[in-house]
C-alpha cells in the first residue's frame, strides 16, 4: 500500500489564517487553539486509510439465470455440463423433444456428424443433414464455458439451401429451354447454307418457317424471363396506382384472344371494381390466363372470363376453359417455373412454361390469392382473388 502524504498545503493555509487573526488583535490563546485544532484535523484526514470501492451488488449468474436468458430465443440452444444436457430452451425442446434434458447430448442428437463435433470436446462448428428430418440442414456451433459447461447452438440452414437449389435449378432449366430453339435455328440455317443451290423453294420456305417459329419462341421465352425477373424484384412493393379492373380485364382478354378468337371470349363483369395495382402486370395476368385457356382448351371452345365480388372487400376473377383437364397430382406444381404436364404439347402450342409462374408472382405482389381447379374431361378453372380499393382511398 502506498504511504499517505501529510497535507502541507493545508498546514500552510492554517498558518496564514492564524497570522491574519493575530494581526487583527485576536487573543493569542484563541489563535493557538484554532491552529492546534486545524493541524489535528489535517493529521487525522491524512492518517485515515483509503476506502476500497465496493462494486454494486447484482444477481449471481446461475443456471436459472441462463435458462431464463435463452428460453424465448428463436434459435435452439442447449447447455451441457460434462456432456449432459442441463438446460434446453423452448426451441430446442420443440426441435429435439423435451426428454433431452438430463440426457447425454450425444444420445439426444443421434447424428454421426454432430456426435463427432461433440466428442472432440472443443469449440467449433459442423453442418449436419437430417437432424430431425431427412432433408433438413443445420449448423451446430459449440462454445465452451468455465466449469465443464458448454453452449450448443443450432442454426437452421434448410431454407437457405432450398433457395440456392432453386436458383441452380432455374438456371439449368432456363439454359435448357433457351438451348432447344437455338439448336433448331442453327440446324436449319446450316442446312440451308450447305444445300442452298439444290434446295427447292417449297422446302426452303418450310425451313424458313421453322426458323421463324423457333425464333419467336425464343423471343417469347426471353420476354417471359425478363418479366419474371422484374416482378420478383418488385414483389415486396405494394402498387400505388388505382385501376378500374373490369375494363382492364376485358381489354386484356380480347388482346389475348386476338382477332380470330375474339368471338370465343365469353366475358362478364358484375360491376366495375377499383383495385390498387400495377396496370401492366394486371393486364399480363389476364392475358396469360386467357392465353392458357385457348392453348389447353378444346379447339373452337369458348374461354369464360367472369368478374364478381367476393364479400365486401374483394373481387374474384375466374377464367375457365373447356379442355381435357389436368390430373390432380399436377395441380400443386403448375406455378413452378418451366413445369409442364405435357412438355411436347406445351412446346407445340408455343408455351414457355413460365405463364403461371408469372401469374403467381403478380398475385402475390398484389396481396391476392390464386386457386386452380380442374376436372379431367371437363376443363380447368383458375381463380384470382384481389382486394378492392375502398372508395375513400380512391378519391
Amino acid at each position: 500500500m502506498s504511504e499517505r502524504r501529510f497535507p502541507w498545503s493545508g498546514f500552510v493555509l492554517a498558518l496564514v489564517a492564524c497570522t491574519i487573526l493575530a494581526a487583527l488583535d485576536v487573543d493569542l490563546i484563541y489563535v493557538g487553539s484554532v491552529l492546534i485544532v486545524w493541524i489535528g484535523s489535517l493529521y487525522l484526514v491524512a492518517a485515515r486509510p483509503p476506502q476500497a470501492k465496493v462494486a454494486p451488488a447484482g444477481p449471481a449468474f446461475t443456471r436459472d439465470n441462463m435458462a431464463d436468458l435463452f428460453e424465448q430465443s428463436e434459435t435452439p440452444v442447449v447447455i451441457t455440463e460434462r456432456d449432459r444436457v442441463v438446460i434446453a430452451n423452448l426451441s430446442a425442446r420443440t426441435l429435439l423433444g423435451g426428454h433431452i434434458v438430463g440426457q447425454d447430448v450425444r444420445m439426444a442428437l443421434r447424428q454421426p456428424e454432430a456426435v463427432r463435433l461433440l466428442e472432440r470436446d472443443a469449440e467449433g462448428g459442423a453442418v449436419v443433414r437430417g437432424l430431425t428430418r431427412r432433408t433438413d440442414i443445420w449448423k451446430i456451433n459449440r462454445k465452451t464455458l468455465p466449469g465443464d459447461l458448454a453452449v450448443i447452438e443450432f442454426v437452421n440452414k434448410t431454407a437457405e439451401a432450398d433457395i440456392s437449389r432453386a436458383h441452380t435449378d432455374f438456371v439449368a432449366n432456363a439454359s435448357h429451354e433457351l438451348r432447344t430453339p437455338l439448336a433448331s435455328i442453327i440446324g436449319y440455317v446450316e442446312t440451308l447454307r450447305e444445300d442452298v443451290e439444290n434446295l427447292d423453294p417449297p422446302m426452303a420456305d418450310k425451313f424458313l418457317g421453322t426458323i421463324q417459329r423457333e425464333a419467336r419462341r425464343l423471343q417469347e421465352l426471353v420476354s417471359d424471363l425478363m418479366s419474371l425477373s422484374r416482378i420478383e424484384a418488385e414483389k415486396h412493393d405494394l402498387p400505388s396506382d388505382t385501376v378500374e379492373f373490369a375494363r382492364l380485364a376485358e381489354r386484356a382478354a380480347n388482346d389475348a384472344a386476338g382477332g380470330e378468337r375474339s368471338d370465343l371470349i365469353d366475358f362478364e363483369a358484375a360491376d366495375e371494381f377499383a383495385v390498387r395495382g400495377d396496370q401492366q402486370q394486371l393486364e399480363q395476368l389476364v392475358r396469360n390466363l386467357v392465353d392458357n385457356g385457348f392453348k389447353y382448351g378444346a379447339p373452337g371452345q369458348q374461354v369464360t372470363v367472369r368478374l364478381h365480388p367476393k364479400g365486401e372487400n374483394r373481387v374474384r376473377l375466374t377464367v375457365t376453359d373447356r379442355g381435357e383437364g389436368i390430373a390432380a397430382e399436377h395441380i400443386p406444381h403448375l406455378t413452378r417455373r418451366f413445369y409442364r404436364t405435357d412438355p411436347g404439347r406445351s412446346r407445340a402450342s408455343g408455351g414457355t412454361g413460365l405463364g403461371l409462374a408469372i401469374v403467381k408472382h403478380i398475385v402475390e405482389r398484389h396481396r391476392g390469392r390464386l386457386d386452380i381447379d380442374s376436372t379431367l374431361g371437363e376443363g380447368t378453372r383458375v381463380t384470382v382473388t384481389l382486394p378492392i380499393e375502398k372508395s375513400s382511398e380512391i378519391a
